[in-house]
């Protein structure tokens, strides 16, 4: 069986380790920035990207004294505001918050507005996020081992929903599909909202979604968490086993939220802005901002980050091909 995309751990002790703690002296004198910052989101407000990207804007805007301002710039997948975002000048005044959703892109789209694999220069992951599978609470399924008993007996009886066709959490749910052997029934919805509100109405039968995304709804009991990805749990849902502890070791579907630069911005300003990230990162109130998103603080290099991308654009390649997904 093919293994499922996961994070390797060098990458993972790169984030752990966090890099440099602060930017090189000759790089602190630098003018940068000389005027407010855009932070593009290529989402709607309010999700988790978004959510992230407007906590180390203003961390950022602290340190720094200019501001870094968040717009939000969604629709196709998130291509527009990277479009938007691979146009401007390359100076470190526009930056993109992007996640996994943009390693994807080659697969969800025949020809795109900018060259997915150049167009940016990575700075760093700001949050390292697992993803768990849940169920309604009226589920009849409390662990994930009777849950993929019942999807192995009646392929695509099971229904899960998405915030659509080639969204992340589809591709995360097909990479499951994979892992345990199993066929589930795709109903996709216009945002990950909606398909966290058709499971606990009852439309659908499961969702995977981050932890940020479900918390309310676990605590509030609405929601039943059966396994969360990632090599432990998390401190945030210190009940919910892991994929491994739950009988599924092959599937390790991390998420994550960075940011990069167009293609071309200097080194120093790279560097610069990977340095005021990790300070970011390091102070304690962000520390428990990202731990109560059930998430872990990023940090890698920017080498390290272009690297992830690379992996993962390779790793999704297969989901794409197996769970046959048509580019548009």
């Amino acid at each position: 069986m093919c293994r499922p995309p996961r994070l390797s751990r060098r990458l993972l002790l790169g984030a752990a380790l966090g890099g440099p703690a602060l930017p090189r002296p000759a790089l602190a004198q630098a003018a940068y920035p000389a005027r407010p910052v855009r932070v593009i989101v290529p989402w709607a407000p309010g999700g988790a990207v978004d959510t992230l990207a407007r906590r180390v804007s203003q961390k950022l805007s602290e340190q720094l004294g200019q501001t870094f301002v968040v717009e939000n710039k969604s629709g196709a997948t998130g291509t527009i505001g990277a479009a938007e975002a691979a146009r401007a000048a390359p100076d470190g005044h526009t930056l993109l918050a992007m996640d996994n959703t943009y390693a994807m892109l080659p697969y969800l789209f025949s020809r795109l507005p900018f060259d997915q694999a150049e167009a940016f220069r990575p700075v760093t992951v700001t949050a390292f996020s697992p993803i768990l599978l849940a169920v309604g609470e009226k589920s009849p399924y409390r662990d994930l081992a009777s849950l993929m008993a019942a999807a192995k007996k009646e392929p695509e009886k099971l229904t899960y929903g998405t915030g659509g066709m080639g969204s992340a959490p589809h591709f995360a749910t097909l990479a499951f599909e994979r892992a345990a052997g199993v066929k589930l029934y795709h109903v996709p919805f216009r945002g990950a909202g909606e398909a966290v509100i058709g499971v606990l109405s009852g439309n659908v039968d499961l969702v995977m979604v981050s932890p940020g995304s479900a918390l309310g709804n676990i605590r509030g009991g609405q929601l039943r968490p059966l396994a969360i990805s990632g090599e432990h749990r998390v401190a945030a849902l210190p009940d919910v086993p892991t994929f491994g502890e739950a009988g599924l070791p092959g599937f390790g579907v991390i998420n994550w939220s960075g940011l990069a630069a167009p293609r071309g911005t200097p080194d120093a300003v790279v560097e610069r802005l990977h340095g005021e990230v990790v300070r970011a990162l390091a102070a304690p109130d962000m520390k428990a901002f990202i731990a109560d998103l059930g998430s872990e603080p990023g940090g890698i290099a920017p080498a390290a980050f272009g690297r992830l991308l690379v992996e993962e654009a390779a790793r999704w390649r297969d989901v794409a091909a197996s769970g046959g997904i048509e580019r548009q």
